[in-house]
C-alpha cells in the first residue's frame, strides 16, 4: 500500500547501499520511494488548517514556551516550524486516518527492516521511551526557520526526510543544506515524494534548511521527519 515496490527490489537496495558508503554525509536520496496516490491523500489532510501547533527550539532547550522564547537571543534560536498535533483528531475524524497509518507504518516492521537492509544496521524501539514522537510531519512558512544543528543523539543511527511539496518553485527556498565536506555543502530540493536518508554520526551530517521565499510561494513547505534508533 505505501511502497513503490520498483523502488525496493534487492537490486535498488544494493544501489543506496553502496551509495550511502561513499556519499559524505553517508546519505542517499530516493525519489518515489512511495505510493504516490497513497500520499496524495496524506497531503490532503495535510493542507487542513487545524492539528497545527507551532515549535521552537533553543540550542540550550527543546520545546520552549513563547516567555523563553521570547527571552532568548536570535543567534541562539534554531527552530521555529509547525508540528502536526495527533492529540487534536477526533474520534470521528475518518478521514484523517490515513496521515496517522502512514506516521505507524514508517515506524512498523516493513520499513524499519528496510531502512536496517539500507544501512545494514538493527533498528528498534524498545529502548526508545516514546518512539511516536520520532516520527512526525511538520510545515514551514516564510517566516520559520531551521538553522544549523546535528541530529547525532547517543544510539540515533537513521534519519529520514520525506517532502511532500507538489509542484514546488525551483525559487521557493527550503532546500537542505548538508554541511558537506572541504566547505562544499550539498543542497537538496523539497521535492514531492523525495525521501532523504542520512546517518547522523556521520562526517559532514550537520544540516539547515534554506529560509522559504514568501515572494515564490504562498504555500507550506510539508515533510516528514523521522529518526531511528539501533538495538
Amino acid at each position: 500500500m505505501w511502497l513503490n515496490e520498483e523502488q525496493v527490489i534487492d537490486s535498488a537496495i544494493g544501489a543506496y547501499r553502496e551509495y550511502l558508503l561513499n556519499s559524505i554525509p553517508n546519505h542517499i536520496v530516493i525519489d518515489n520511494l512511495f505510493d504516490i496516490a497513497t500520499l496524495d491523500e496524506v497531503l490532503g489532510v495535510l493542507h487542513q488548517a487545524y492539528c497545527w501547533q507551532t515549535q521552537k527550539h533553543t540550542y540550550s532547550a527543546l520545546y520552549v514556551d513563547s516567555g523563553q522564547w521570547q527571552n532568548t537571543s536570535n543567534d541562539e534560536r534554531f527552530v521555529k516550524r509547525d508540528v502536526w498535533q495527533r492529540e487534536a483528531l477526533s474520534a470521528s475524524a475518518t478521514n484523517l486516518n490515513i496521515a496517522q497509518e502512514f506516521l505507524s507504518f514508517l515506524r512498523g516492521d516493513e520499513f524499519m527492516t528496510l531502512l536496517s537492509r539500507i544501512f545494514n544496521v538493527p533498528l528498534t524501539d524498545i529502548n526508545v521511551a516514546k518512539p511516536e514522537v520520532n516520527t512526525n510531519y511538520f510545515r514551514l512558512s516564510a517566516s520559520d526557520f531551521v538553522n544549523q544543528h546535528a541530529d547525532d543523539s547517543p544510539g540515533r543511527v537513521v534519519c529520514m526526510l520525506l517532502y511532500l511539496n507538489r509542484e514546488w518553485n525551483n525559487n521557493a527556498g527550503g532546500e537542505l543544506v548538508f554541511m558537506g565536506k572541504d566547505d562544499e555543502p550539498i543542497d537538496i530540493a523539497p521535492l514531492y515524494n523525495r525521501c532523504v536518508l542520512f546517518d547522523p554520526s556521520s562526517p559532514g551530517s550537520e544540516h539547515w534548511v534554506k529560509e522559504v521565499t514568501a515572494e515564490n510561494t504562498n504555500k507550506y513547505r510539508y515533510n516528514v521527519t523521522s529518526w531511528y534508533w539501533s538495538e
